[in-house]
């Protein structure tokens, strides 16, 4: 449970208009039974959302701090990937593998996955919203529920950003490269890994057959694209991401 052990809400420099804010400022009365999801359409897009996952992480955990110190349960979050798998996202700890979820290109299916996990606060890829039709009442119980909504970029900056999200530590970009060039798991070190104290998703003897199979279209090209992309944004081994929040309505019409 690499998030648990690894990170925590100091990490991350958030800014409103230059503005010092917080994570809570992203993810307003965020409470125990708040559940974040992210909508990917491309390859290893979620990468571009690295902080705005990892704030939620913290989020997920701070209120609740039992939840690192007794449970140590995963935090309550999903991936959505559209039309085909576009790479494990698993290290981020979208785990167990109900966390990422294959739907159809149908808006529809999307809006469905987004309902059946309950998800409040919800990220979109920077697109243009649509004339969508959704299933009868399906758009309405989104509405009930999302609290928040923010469009990222794969790229990790969006236009017309609201805020920024810059991490401190270099912690943070350690499962990044993880996403981008999984390490292959043997059989002997997820057994070695399982028999740990330290229960981990690595000893899990299902994580490392899920990796390979969600990482099958991802293709050498598309890794040194995600590791370009993040080296554009980096300065003095800091990242710096960008995101601008919608109205859950039109985030609705991005599906």
């Amino acid at each position: 449970m690499h998030v648990i052990g690894t990170l925590s809400s100091d990490m991350y420099d958030v800014e409103f208009s230059k503005n010092v804010a917080t994570m809570w400022d992203v993810f307003p009365g965020w409470n125990a039974q708040d559940r974040f999801g992210i909508v990917i359409y491309e390859p290893l897009a979620g990468i571009g959302a690295t902080h705005l996952i990892q704030l939620a992480c913290m989020c997920f955990y701070d209120v609740k701090p039992s939840r690192r110190a007794e449970r140590r349960i995963y935090p309550e979050i999903f991936a959505i990937h559209v039309g085909q798998w576009w790479g494990s996202h698993g290290n981020f700890d979208f785990w167990p593998a109900r966390r990422e979820q294959l739907v159809s290109q149908d808006h529809r299916d999307i809006l469905d996955a987004i309902n059946d996990r309950g998800i409040t606060r919800l990220a979109v890829p920077e697109r243009p919203p649509r004339d969508l039709v959704h299933r009868r009442k399906e758009e309405d119980c989104a509405l009930d529920r999302i609290v928040t909504s923010v469009m990222y970029n794969p790229s990790g900056r969006v236009a017309d950003a609201d805020f920024t999200v810059r991490s401190n530590n270099a912690r943070t970009e350690r499962d990044v490269k993880r996403v981008i060039r999984p390490t292959e798991l043997s059989e002997e070190h997820t057994a070695r890994v399982g028999r740990s104290t330290m229960l981990v998703k690595e000893g899990d003897p299902d994580f490392a057959p899920r990796l390979r199979e969600l990482n099958v279209g991802i293709t050498a090209q598309m890794r040194e694209t995600a590791e370009s992309r993040r080296a554009s944004i980096t300065e003095n081994d800091r990242v710096t991401e960008s995101y601008r929040f919608i109205r859950p309505e039109l985030a609705l019409k991005c599906l």
